[in-house]
């Protein structure tokens, strides 16, 4: 293979297998690869050792705290577990594909669940291949079991005028209010701050979220939107005159509170004393609320789901709502709300209704 630039040696490997012909397969394999410069030397690096190195070095400066945290759980839960013992180098599909199928049919684990698994391992077998460890990445072959979406269950009309009654003078009225009639996700809506609330223009500035860097035991902090994307939502006027009055209300709570206050982050959303809320407890309140009167159903992120329905209903076309929901695509969008509500099936039923009258009161005598 050349010579040790250092000593000047000649640079020698062996190739072994469980018989001659096997031997003599792979040495032609190797030559041929030696010849057109595609041959990697064998690494004795297992999947395992490989994994931890790539947490440690790529994956703990480049994503958020709470990502970080999964990817390190999803290692040392299903992928350490199953492939750690392999040699990076003999990683192979069926070997992967094996263990989604483990993972599907004899742990339960959901699809979506799956192919999250694939997404972390995928990306780490990618950066071995950029560093030239593998040739090719091994998970390119597998196949994932096909996930479903959820259904969406949006509130209707009648459902939002019993919601909107039930948080009349509630602690979280106005983030409750703030939340429907914009569309932010729960993280977003915790971590705005004042200063990216525009009263004059009547906007909203999304550049950051409150997220927990663990589940449990960890610490909350701002760090970026879901995609990394910011964007400016132009709101309603009803929606700046929640902002005011929520405004007002943070402002009386800090006289009572006095030197107790601490918003050191400047949030729009807080408690008694300043603090954040945390994203537990405003889930739980608003479950309590909903249970009362009878949407047992209803989730925090149903209230961005029927926004982005009211928003179609009212007429918005599909690239304002991407925008505002801060989605990456039109197309995501159209997929996640490519159904229409009673009201909008109901409306088109007596489009096609008039339409048809229409026609015959001209054609029939």
């Amino acid at each position: 293979m050349g010579f040790d630039t250092r000593t000047g040696k000649q640079i020698q490997r062996s190739i072994y297998g469980a018989s001659q012909k096997e031997v003599r397969e792979k040495l032609t394999k190797v030559t041929a690869e030696i010849d057109d410069g595609s041959y990697l030397e064998p690494l004795k690096e297992s999947v395992g050792e490989w994994l931890q190195v790539w947490l440690e070095t790529y994956v703990a400066v480049s994503v958020k705290p709470y990502t970080r945290n999964s990817y390190e759980s999803v290692c040392r839960r299903f992928l350490i577990p199953s492939l750690g013992r392999i040699r990076l180098t003999e990683l192979a599909a069926p070997q992967i594909q094996r263990m989604y199928n483990r993972l599907l049919l004899e742990r339960g684990l959901s699809p979506k669940t799956i192919k999250n698994v694939h997404g972390i391992l995928h990306r780490a077998l990618t950066q071995a291949v950029k560093l030239g460890m593998i040739r090719s990445n091994p998970a390119d072959m597998c196949d994932l079991p096909r996930a479903r979406r959820k259904e969406i269950k949006p509130m209707e009309q009648e459902d939002i005028a019993v919601f909107l009654k039930a948080i009349q003078s509630d602690p979280y009225e106005h983030l409750f209010l703030v939340t429907l009639f914009t569309g932010l996700r729960q993280g977003e809506i915790l971590g705005l701050t004042w200063d990216c609330v525009d009263f004059k223009r009547h906007t909203l500035y999304i550049n950051k979220q409150l997220q927990k860097t663990n589940k449990v035991g960890g610490e909350y902090a701002l760090v970026p939107t879901k995609n990394s994307r910011s964007r400016v939502v132009t709101v309603a006027d009803s929606v700046m005159r929640f902002l005011e009055k929520e405004k007002r209300l943070q402002k009386h709570r800090q006289e009572i509170a006095d030197v107790a206050w601490d918003n050191r982050w400047n949030l729009v959303f807080t408690n008694e004393f300043g603090a954040h809320l945390c994203h537990f407890t405003v889930y739980h309140h608003f479950k309590d609320i909903v249970r009362e009167i009878g949407l047992d159903w209803l989730r925090f992120h149903d209230l961005r789901h029927s926004y982005a329905v009211i928003a179609i209903e009212s007429g918005d076309d599909i690239k304002t709502v991407q925008a505002n929901l801060g989605h990456a695509t039109a197309s995501f969008t159209l997929d996640v709300y490519g159904h229409v509500s009673q009201k909008m099936r109901q409306a088109s039923a007596d489009h096609v209704e008039q339409f048809y009258r229409q026609i015959t009161a001209t054609s029939i005598p």
